[in-house]
């Protein structure tokens, strides 16, 4: 692909994110966030906003990191302080902006959430804040210790919250990670999967959250720590089979297997996938465009049909278009933003090898169409 193909692909995935974030940015500008942020199954009401916030700033990150250390254009960082502003508003116990970081437990994990953007995104999201909303953004995150994570999933959101404190350079519990980590270990069940809890079950979780989380904590502290150097170098393996797997079930069309909990945060369910994109850590046999069209047409199955959004351009719930019924009882508006994360590429500068290399059929695609050059799924545990 030449120069002005990359940059059209890659504008045309920012444009598909910013278009996500506009109406969350217009109401943390004007102060309306709480009041004025429409919330479909409205018994969730008391976390919706840093859902939303959390989950969109945790796929948001990566491009606002390569924004802020090599800005292109005003509009960019008109973006960029927009999002400082964000996170300093809803952590100011003054601000009508102000979310609730304590109250129940569902706060621990979009903290986490938060916390994963600051640590993918130090330089845009933490040096860029004044030091009183640094200071603010700390007292928030410390009120999530005193919320006890399920024996699942959530063990990786206290521990995520410890890895944005080192790495921001404040005090962190070495131990909240340390048994995360020691007890993820114990539930790999092989063949890049771990279970979320003793038992193992079918659903997208190992991307939605699992795998980008134990990724990015061990990235953050591994080097406090020989054992969590090995661990690292583990999951990353892992990691790279787990997203060669999230490929081959995108299907030609862009859509994919509805399994599992959590099917309405949409392209979400490919997390992992853009993070290996993102990191550089994708098997060999996957090709940089054969990874981006993939992505691409998985997030154009999910998120291009006007359906998918009210008229204000808040996301409705469902998989593809307005399916109310799809969610489970956790599942509000702000849930549905951790779609954010499939547009994690964006962290790469536009000339990158991901955005110039030639479109490529991913496996699907290829395969249904009756190629012959497509290799078998070669496992390795």
């Amino acid at each position: 692909m030449n120069t002005s193909g990359a940059t059209t692909a890659h504008n045309s995935m920012q444009d598909a994110l910013l278009h996500l974030a506009r109406p969350l940015l217009a109401l943390a500008r004007s102060g309306n966030l709480i009041s004025d942020m429409p919330i479909e199954a409205g018994q969730r009401r008391e976390y919706a906003h840093l859902e939303a916030v959390g989950r969109l700033l945790c796929g948001m990150s990566p491009m606002l990191e390569r924004i802020a250390r090599a800005p292109s254009s005003h509009a960019e960082m008109t973006v960029l302080e927009d999002c400082r502003h964000l996170i300093s508003t809803i952590a100011d116990s003054e601000s009508s902006n102000f979310v609730n970081f304590r109250n129940g437990r569902q706060p621990l994990v979009d903290a986490a959430f938060l916390a994963q953007a600051i640590v993918r995104a130090p330089t845009a999201l933490w040096s860029g804040l004044s030091r009183r909303a640094q200071e603010d953004l700390l007292n928030a995150l410390r009120k999530t210790r005193d919320i006890r994570p399920g024996h699942n999933n959530w063990l990786l959101f206290s521990a995520m919250i410890e890895a944005a404190f080192k790495t921001v350079g404040e005090s962190w519990d070495q131990m909240r990670v340390d048994f995360a980590l020691t007890q993820l270990e114990h539930w790999y069940a092989g063949d890049g999967c771990y279970s979320d809890g003793p038992m193992f079950r079918y659903d997208y979780y190992n991307s939605y959250v699992i795998i980008p989380f134990l990724v990015d904590i061990l990235e953050a502290v591994a080097d406090a720590n020989l054992a969590w150097q090995e661990q690292k170098r583990t999951v990353k393996l892992r990691a790279a089979r787990h997203a060669s797997i999230l490929e081959r079930l995108i299907g030609p069309d862009g859509s994919f297997p509805p399994i599992g909990r959590s099917i309405t945060y949409r392209c979400g369910a490919f997390h992992a996938l853009a993070q290996a994109a993102l990191q550089d850590n994708l098997a060999p046999h996957l090709q940089r465009g054969q990874v981006r069209c993939a992505l691409m047409a998985v997030i154009e199955r999910t998120l291009s049909d006007e359906d998918n959004y009210t008229p204000d351009g808040w996301l409705r719930i469902g998989l593809n278009g307005s399916q109310p019924n799809m969610a489970e009882s956790y599942i509000s508006t702000g849930s549905l933003y951790l779609c954010s994360t499939a547009f994690l590429p964006l962290g790469l500068s536009p000339s990158a090898p991901f955005w110039s290399d030639v479109d490529r059929d991913w496996t699907q695609k290829a395969l249904w169409g009756g190629r012959t050059d497509v290799g078998a799924d070669k496992a390795r545990d």
